[in-house]
């Protein structure tokens, strides 16, 4: 056996002298002829272009918003609850994600870490590129800022201590969650700087083209980064600055922001982009895109209605209760109610080209629960979700979350009257009486509480209420953990660390020196 290993190393070493005198080092750096992406990629302006369109193709894989990122946002606050038979999505709202079941969180941390990798390609290879036209390489340039801010955003939010990835490399070494905000907040600054108030009155590749991260987005994100940690007087102005841009201005019909109808609309900041046309029939979950996907969103599926889809989320009833506490000036339920949710309405209501009451006659548990409308296709169109072909866009930025976003800096930097006008503005919306005469001379403490109020009324099912609830400190605060916990029993299981769910164990794995979260 000795005299076997002598020999191969013999022959090892001799072949190493022969290659190292007789192989010059640019000769072992050749041209994949099967593949020839990574080696002649990254010479023109379309190539740019293709590759910051790669990036926000993350937003559209199951790990992001098809399905995953919505569900990781909604569950955990008091607007809805799950009772899916999946385990994996049953136990998030109840704060009891598994450490050796990474579904749906796993999968959404993967991704986001695809469109940073996504959003580091360009951001390490368009500023070596000669563009023909140096206002659409700021613009590329811009939207990687903005798309790598946005899904590191989600990472330090929704997973608190991640690495942070700004350069291509191996491996990453964890941050923490103060350094993430600080990169976060630095990418929507950097993307502010680069990116146009619109696509509209641009000229070049990119012209008129829905969906691509403006000025205004970033502003947007940079202070709600900053609102989220408590910067008040920065994200107050950082807000100021989207609403004096003028570009923005609320729809008259709410539930226009959450159909088909009038996307892209004067008060989406930024939305997701699905179409139900988009070709291809199947799922593609995830990974890398394949030609035959059909990339449609499965958000429909997943939180429609008992019969008409899985069923999976649905409204508590202390949402359905809140929308009760206060009419508007003609007498009537706040019409934010039926844009919410389906339920058995004094008068009707269809859903699907069905009348509710009729629907489910025959099931008083079902006659008297409580179902998703947002994002529903339940307008008559479609006979229920079971394509699976949502083309919904998501909004996930609205102009009215930046006017109550504001109001609260106002609030929390001392200008407490100030905050009644941009309060006012949602509410006018919707018919509801003036707040400056049926609550004048709020306080500071008194104006929180009523910011809780107009958010949970105004962004239920869209992600909001368990970031507001958790950067609010109410877990925290014995008193209100217990309000909680009477409207909303999945918080009976909450313990401390669990308002972050755990590094997935892959991660865990492959990134030595990552430590779990606490409580897990």
């Amino acid at each position: 056996m000795k005299y076997i290993n002598f020999k191969y190393l013999t022959i090892f070493l001799s072949l190493a002298v022969v290659l190292n005198s007789c192989v010059d080092e640019n000769d072992l750096i050749q041209v994949d002829p099967n593949n020839d992406a990574v080696d002649s990629f990254w010479k023109t302006d379309e190539d740019a272009l293709k590759g910051v369109n790669s990036a926000y193709g993350s937003l559209l894989t199951d790990g992001t918003y098809m399905r995953s990122t919505p569900l990781l946002l909604d569950l955990k606050g008091d607007d809805c609850k799950s009772n899916s038979p999946w385990g994996s999505m049953y136990v998030v709202g109840k704060f009891n994600s598994n450490v050796t079941d990474a579904a749906i969180y796993g999968w959404a941390y993967e991704t986001y870490y695809q469109g940073i990798y996504r959003a580091n390609q360009v951001l390490t290879n368009v500023p070596n590129i000669e563009f023909e036209d140096s206002a659409l390489k700021d613009r590329i340039l811009g939207q990687a800022y903005f798309l790598r801010g946005l899904f590191l955003f989600h990472a330090v939010n929704m997973f608190k201590n991640v690495p942070l990835p700004t350069e291509l490399a191996a491996t990453y070494p964890q941050k923490t969650e103060a350094e993430g905000w600080a990169q976060v907040i630095d990418d929507f600054k950097t993307a502010a700087d680069l990116l146009p108030v619109s696509y509209s009155s641009i000229s070049g590749a990119d012209a008129g083209e829905n969906g691509r991260a403006t000025k205004g987005a970033a502003l947007a994100y940079l202070g709600k980064a900053q609102l989220f940690t408590r910067d008040f007087p920065n994200a107050r102005d950082a807000f100021k600055k989207v609403i004096d841009l003028n570009v923005y201005s609320l729809v008259s019909n709410y539930r226009d922001n959450f159909t088909t109808v009038n996307e892209n609309n004067s008060e989406s900041i930024f939305e997701v982009q699905f179409s139900r046309d988009a070709g291809g029939v199947d799922l593609g979950w995830g990974g890398a895109p394949q030609p035959g996907w059909g990339k449609t969103s499965a958000r429909a599926i997943t939180y429609g209605p008992r019969a008409f889809g899985w069923t999976d989320v649905q409204p508590t009833r202390a949402l359905f209760n809140e929308f009760h506490e206060e009419l508007t000036i003609s007498g009537q339920v706040d019409p934010r109610l039926d844009a919410t949710m389906f339920y058995n309405k004094p008068g009707g209501m269809m859903l699907y080209g069905q009348d509710f009451a009729t629907f489910y006659g025959g099931n008083a548990q079902d006659l008297n629960d409580l179902f998703c409308a947002k994002y529903q296709n339940s307008d008559g169109g479609q006979a229920d979700e079971y394509d699976w072909r949502s083309g919904i866009n998501e909004r996930i930025m609205r102009y009215a979350d930046v006017l109550l976003m504001y109001a609260e800096c106002l609030n929390e930097t001392g200008d407490t009257p100030g905050a009644y006008t941009y309060i006012q503005k949602v509410r006018d919306r919707v018919g509801l009486p003036d707040l400056n005469i049926v609550k004048a001379g709020m306080n500071q403490v008194q104006m929180r509480e009523q910011i809780g109020h107009e958010r949970f009324l105004e962004f239920p099912l869209e992600g909001h209420r368990f970031d507001d609830i958790r950067r609010w400190g109410w877990l925290q605060d014995s008193a209100k953990l217990a309000w909680l916990k009477s409207r909303d029993p999945e918080f009976d299981t909450y313990s401390a660390g669990r308002e972050y769910f755990p590094i997935p164990q892959l991660e865990m794995d492959n990134n030595p020196g990552t430590i779990q979260n606490d409580g897990y």
